[in-house]
């Protein structure tokens, strides 16, 4: 192949090429179609050619916002990428990723996650495993049952609910770190007929408190499975009934299979010491733009200080330079300054301290982290105050 990578969004006279890649590269099915259009709400499709004009790469950008402490940070988050099987190991995606993060970067996205199939070719190019989405199958005979509270109505939902279910969702997740916000035009494109096949509402005076959405799967034998796609409350006790509701499958479904969501409302109630891991897919973290990384979030308000940094990012050079992070009264700046600076970051220990992955000394001892004189490493916790992040989606 020539070494000569030319990368550019794709139209539409390429997106049979394309679709071809992806399902060469993914196993898909050959009777679906590929897209008819190039242009898709919340979405940036990109394409990797070589001198020939053949297509020998692509990716998607994603226009998700992400919570992180309560404010909306736009994300570019990574999918569908894939190289052609001659075109690999030769730059193609690292060609692909630059010309991604540039496209990001204009349009004005601060962070970027994706879902790698291997780590390696994402952390050349600066993503760092940040966390992992666990999938556990749990007996359903363990899920605690519980009188019925007399105060909260349990009914089956409709269409007609989905914004008080969006509403809920947003009530759980924006205070914590990495969770999608679900708004813009991706999830306003999207079908808003009821996920899957019902979804549980728990109602106290008429409003809603917790709900789950499932699939009930084949069969009613000992291999059969009732899938929770999400189930999330804002009170114990409306946890309590959600859990009693999937609790009451047992006869017809011996095994509830569910994501947990880290400390929140239901998983406080799951018997988690029994869990079997069913599925985990790891998750990978990098900045687009580093002061709109650390401008756009929230920031614990208890948190003060200020610590001079050099950061290094070989495919985003608007990254790299000398840096002052200064945090106080719930919010962030990061401004350049002249200079060297005892603390020498790669954009990988920005991503670990910035999700909450790791502290600074780990990042240090992970060679990530380079300390001149006696630059005390711990000073760069200050970037990762605000506990780890989490995703719940899949993308």
């Amino acid at each position: 192949m020539p070494a000569t990578v030319h990368v550019r969004e794709l139209t539409a006279d390429d997106l049979d090429a394309a679709w071809e890649l992806g399902r060469f590269a993914f196993g898909s099915d050959p009777q679906h179609q590929a897209p008819t259009s190039a242009t898709a709400p919340g979405r940036t499709r990109y394409g990797a050619f070589d001198d020939a004009g053949r297509l020998v790469g692509k990716a998607v950008d994603l226009h998700h916002d992400q919570w992180w402490s309560g404010r909306a940070v736009p994300a570019a988050d990574v999918a569908g990428v894939a190289v052609a099987p001659e075109a690999r190991g030769r730059g193609v995606g690292r060609a692909l990723l630059t010309g991604l993060l540039r496209g990001a970067h204009n349009r004005g996205a601060a962070i970027s996650a994706l879902y790698p199939t291997v780590a390696a070719p994402y952390r050349a190019c600066g993503w760092e495993a940040a966390g992992v989405l666990r999938t556990v199958d749990l007996a359903t005979a363990a899920l605690p049952r519980h009188r019925p509270a007399s105060h909260l109505t349990v009914r089956a939902g409709t269409p007609a609910d989905l914004p008080a279910v969006d509403a809920l969702y947003e009530r759980v997740t924006r205070h914590r770190n990495g969770m999608l916000t679900r708004r813009g035009e991706l999830f306003d494109a999207a079908d808003r007929g009821l996920p899957g096949d019902g979804v549980t509402l728990v109602e106290a005076d008429g409003e809603l408190v917790g709900y789950a959405t499932w699939q009930r799967g084949r069969g009613y034998g000992a291999d059969s499975v009732l899938t929770v796609d999400e189930a999330l409350a804002v009170t114990a006790e409306a946890a309590r009934e959600l859990v009693g509701v999937l609790g009451s499958w047992a006869s017809v479904a011996p095994t509830v299979r569910l994501c947990p969501l880290d400390g929140d409302a239901v998983s406080v109630q799951l018997p988690l010491e029994s869990a079997r891991e069913h599925e985990r897919d790891l998750w990978m973290h990098r900045p687009v733009d580093v002061a709109r990384a650390v401008g756009a979030r929230g920031w614990p308000a208890h948190a003060r200080g200020a610590v001079d940094f050099h950061l290094t990012d070989p495919l985003a050079d608007w990254n790299t330079g000398t840096w002052r992070l200064a945090v106080a009264d719930g919010a962030a700046e990061l401004t350049r300054v002249d200079g060297e600076a005892g603390l020498r970051l790669d954009v990988r220990g920005f991503a670990l301290l910035y999700a909450g992955a790791a502290h600074a000394r780990s990042v240090a001892q992970a060679g990530l982290l380079r300390c001149a004189g006696d630059a005390d490493p711990a000073a760069l916790d200050l970037l990762g105050v605000g506990g780890p992040a989490q995703l719940l989606d899949y993308f």
